[in-house]
């Protein structure tokens, strides 16, 4: 089932209003719902998504979701509402973490992410030697 851009939006601003206000602290940008599907480029198209990510730049602090990798996924997989759900608030809640762990100056989350996703890369290459991209 492939919800609505307007469907996620309210699912995902309930989701936001349950976060405690500390976890907006210098979160200037606050949360946005985006379009677009975002493909990792190191992977043929179609294969991987990007669900999400938090920014730290000239424009402040803010956390990026993107409805087409939602979409795609789901159209992909066959999510339930209920899998709508878990994706939104896993990819919502990695996100914060992303956040506070930058406001702390401790980045464990982005080298865990590296680290998984380069064994990923290597998985993926070692049984799809001719999708690789590059």
């Amino acid at each position: 089932m492939v919800l609505t851009f307007d469907e996620v939006g309210e699912r995902l601003d309930a989701m936001a209003e349950e976060v405690p206000p500390v976890f907006y602290r210098e979160l200037n940008g606050g949360i946005s719902l985006l379009p677009e599907a975002v493909e990792d480029p190191e992977f043929p198209p179609g294969e991987i998504y990007i669900m999400g990510e938090y920014c730290d730049d000239q424009m402040g602090r803010y956390i990026q979701l993107y409805y087409g990798s939602f979409a795609a996924l789901a159209e992909k997989e066959d999510w339930t509402v209920e899998a709508w759900d878990d994706e939104l608030y896993t990819t919502l809640a990695h996100e914060f973490t992303h956040h506070i762990e930058g406001l702390a100056q401790e980045f464990g989350l982005d080298r865990k992410d590296e680290e998984e996703l380069a064994a990923f890369r290597a998985y993926y290459k070692e049984r799809h030697p001719r999708k690789r991209g590059s």
